[in-house]
């Protein structure tokens, strides 16, 4: 009898720089901050820095395979990470690194900000693409990827933006290593006052304030491989029971319950920003069938997946 040949499983999609424009800015964007309307010869290859005059009013779910920093100055904004949720208020950032999931929503009317996004290797006069994370370890899955800082932090954070956008506006000669400069010593400050708030700890904590915010941050990373609590539960040192009780106490919804939330979120950037067949969905996401997904699909958002990317 022949064997069934096993097809190779394609990557889930992410978006790449060069080709992200026009997800997250209005076609008729007219502002001139960054790289809004930046004339092309003014580019610097493996960044972009915009204000959030032009930013489209909801972005996501969808993944990128860059770096992204987002900073509020003024308004608010509801930002969801992989599984953790935020609210950008004055002095907020919050950083996404290659891979994650992550969405935008509730923008409010008088919101004002920066974000920049760059490349894994923009910075490699000045740090190695692989030690990113371990400097900045808000780009790492272990760490808090949300931050808020003092007015004096906010004010300094605002003035590097600005000097990477007189750099790229006046394009004079070492403006790229400048811009590289402004970029490591923003990352810098922030760091700094992420130490500061002791920040840097919660990777290691065991203590239940921090098992919720640990678990989900391994669902995020894990979710297509790792379905089932216990496997969760031995990553954390804990008890599957334990681990139930606690997420269930604080957030009021189950650690099965967080896991669908992930798979959720994968299957509705994969069904919104693609057109890959429901079918070839189910098999990128580890259902045995089809129907099984389109199943789970229905239980956990009320519609078919079909459905849903007719109305995205």
């Amino acid at each position: 009898m022949a064997m069934k040949t096993k097809l190779n499983k394609p990557e889930i999609p992410q978006y790449v720089l060069n080709d992200f424009r026009h997800l997250h800015r209005e076609e008729a964007d007219t502002s001139s901050f960054g790289y809004s309307n930046l004339a092309p010869e003014k580019k610097i290859a493996g960044l972009e820095i915009y204000s959030s005059e032009g930013l489209r009013p909801a972005v996501g779910p969808l993944k990128s395979d860059f770096y992204r920093i987002s900073i509020t100055l003024r308004g608010s904004v509801d930002v969801q990470l992989g599984l953790e949720q935020f609210k950008h208020r004055p002095g907020t950032l919050s950083f996404t690194f290659p891979g994650q999931v992550f969405s935008k929503s509730n923008i409010s009317a008088d919101t004002f900000g920066y974000y920049i996004l760059f490349n894994a290797d923009f910075l490699q006069e000045i740090i190695p693409a692989d030690k990113v994370s371990e400097e900045f370890p808000f780009f790492d899955y272990a760490g808090v990827p949300f931050i808020q800082l003092a007015e004096t932090e906010i004010t300094a954070v605002a003035d590097f933006c600005a000097k990477i956008n007189e750099e790229l506006q006046h394009h004079r000669p070492g403006c790229g290593k400048a811009i590289r400069m402004y970029l490591y010593l923003l990352l810098l400050e922030v760091k700094r006052s992420y130490v500061a708030q002791q920040l840097h700890l919660t990777a290691t904590d065991t203590r239940t304030t921090y098992l919720v915010p640990r678990f989900k941050k391994l669902v995020s990373q894990h979710f297509l491989s790792k379905k089932r609590v216990a496997d969760y539960a031995a990553l954390l040192g804990v008890t599957p029971n334990h681990l139930n009780r606690t997420v269930k106490d604080v957030t009021g919804r189950t650690a099965s319950d967080a896991i669908a939330d992930m798979l959720v979120q994968e299957a509705k950037a994969v069904l919104r920003y693609t057109d890959t067949s429901v079918a070839e969905i189910s098999y990128q996401l580890n259902f045995s069938d089809p129907a099984g997904f389109n199943r789970f699909f229905r239980e956990q958002t009320g519609q078919t997946p079909l459905a849903f990317r007719k109305n995205a």
